[in-house]
């Protein structure tokens, strides 16, 4: 006998003890080893495992979803899922290919049975949906083992070589992003000519607005002007009289200093119109700029409606023929249909006819047949009774055939058969008048056969022409 010692699991571990003492199997986390027991420790930390399932849709369509699943034993209150993870999987190590073949194919038949019976779009949109209904569906099976499904992460849906069904959605997203990027492009390029054409006419307005109040300011200008010259030549006039050298002489070097002003303003003014030209002629081929920019992208605006209104149409078109000739395909398959009923309706009905003048006849020949065999019996039951009377079979037949007219049908017979004849009838006899006296009875019959013969023969001559053989004899010839 051995000594019992004292085993300790770790904090992840299950003692599982079989042997002397114990039913099946008994979960510990310590436990004194008594001799003819074995315990072994179960390590009860999930693991992650980590597949790339390939699977097809309902539309045939097959790709690849990588997936990661962390499982190890459920623990629950009476140990009953860990008793079987020690039953069935314990003896194997978690990271071994049998358990990992084992999950995987749980997790492959699983997915691949729910996604046969999704479409590709489902699937995708559904991601949160399908990772739940693996989830649950792969949890039933792993029950059975005694494993639990901790985290499940499903990845995104990879194409398979060949089947790039994702690349194509990619690229289809991709394009009506960018045709929508450019029928918004081109929508604020409108809004922005729309906007532009405002502006400048708001600017146009404005500018003739200013330029009226400036000339309003500039007549206001040269009226106050004029009113202060007259004022002055007025005082000019007046100081004229009493100075006047000092008139003269101011008025030599006002009139040098208005030949300068003159000068000087008037080389302003020419100064400020080659100004303003220059700055019109500027202002305009900025604006020719504008108008020609502007042209050209309403052009091409114009020219990209068109187009898309030419596409929209031509689509349009296009699905309005494929509509008709559906429905003219629909209604040629009806017709067709409707034509194989009427005829297999008047082919019913032509078979049920010839049934029933088949079964009319039937019954006919069958009343025929029983109204013959009535006869019939009732005919063997008269003879069956007249036999019984006579008691003679001959005798039966000589009253049947009087009773019938046979014999008086087959006198009649014979009588039609002989009239018109003209026999000849020739009579032979012997020297003793057909007897011989003294002849034997033998030699009596063999004369009589003899004697037969020339009335035969001539009988047969005078009714057919022919003549006897020579080597038979030479009948006489006839007066």
């Amino acid at each position: 006998m051995g000594i019992p010692h004292y085993i300790v699991a770790g904090p992840s571990e299950m003692l599982a003890i079989t042997g002397s003492g114990i039913s099946e199997i008994r979960l510990k986390k310590k436990h004194f080893l008594w001799p003819l027991q074995k315990c072994t420790r179960l390590d009860i930390s999930p693991v992650n495992y980590s597949f790339e399932v390939q699977a097809m849709s309902a539309e045939k369509l097959p790709f690849v979803l990588p997936a990661v699943f962390t499982i190890g034993p459920k623990l629950d209150e009476d140990n009953e899922s860990l008793i079987k993870y020690a039953q069935l999987v314990s003896n194997h190590d978690k990271n071994s290919n049998h358990v990992k073949e084992l999950v995987k194919g749980i997790i492959e038949g699983e997915t691949r049975v729910l996604a046969a019976s999704m479409t590709m779009e489902q699937i995708f949109k559904g991601t949160k949906e399908f990772k739940k209904e693996v989830f649950e569906k792969v949890q039933l099976e792993l029950n059975q083992f005694g494993l639990y499904i901790y985290n499940a992460n499903v990845k995104q849906l990879v194409d398979v070589p060949g089947h790039e069904y994702f690349s194509y959605l990619g690229q289809k997203t991709q394009m009506e992003a960018a045709n929508q990027a450019k029928i918004d492009v081109a929508e604020a390029r409108m809004k922005g000519e729309i906007g532009s054409k405002q502006r400048d006419g708001e600017t146009k307005q404005n500018a003739a607005k200013i330029d009226a109040e400036t000339m309003i300011i500039s007549t206001k200008r040269q009226g106050e002007g004029k009113k202060e010259e007259v004022r002055v030549r007025t005082e000019v006039e007046i100081f004229k009289n009493q100075r006047e050298a000092e008139v003269v002489e101011a008025s030599a070097e006002l009139a040098k200093k208005k030949a300068g002003w003159s000068q000087t303003a008037r080389l302003a003014e020419v100064e400020a119109e080659k100004a303003v030209a220059i700055r019109e002629a500027e202002l305009q081929m900025e604006v020719e700029k504008k108008k020609a920019l502007a042209q050209t992208a309403k052009l091409k605006a114009e020219l990209l409606s068109k187009a898309n209104v030419e596409y929209d149409i031509k689509v349009q078109e296009a699905n309005s023929e494929l509509y008709r000739r559906q429905k003219e395909a629909e209604a040629a398959l009806f017709e067709n249909h409707k034509k194989a009923e009427a005829q297999k309706a008047i082919a019913d009905a032509e078979l049920y006819s010839r049934q029933q003048v088949a079964n009319s006849e039937l019954f006919a020949k069958q009343k025929e047949a029983e109204g013959v065999a009535a006869i019939g019996e009732a005919q063997a039951f008269y003879l069956g009774s007249l036999l019984k009377e006579v008691k003679n079979y001959s005798s039966l037949r000589d009253y049947l055939m009087i009773n019938n007219g046979i014999f008086q049908e087959i006198a009649k017979t014979n009588a039609q058969a002989v009239n018109g004849l003209q026999p000849k009838i020739s009579i032979w006899s012997g020297a003793n008048g057909g007897e011989s006296n003294g002849e034997g009875g033998g030699l009596k019959d063999v004369a009589g056969v003899y004697r037969m013969l020339p009335p035969l023969l001539q009988t047969v001559q005078d009714q057919t022409g022919m003549h006897p053989p020579a080597w038979l004899g030479a009948l006489p010839e006839s007066k």
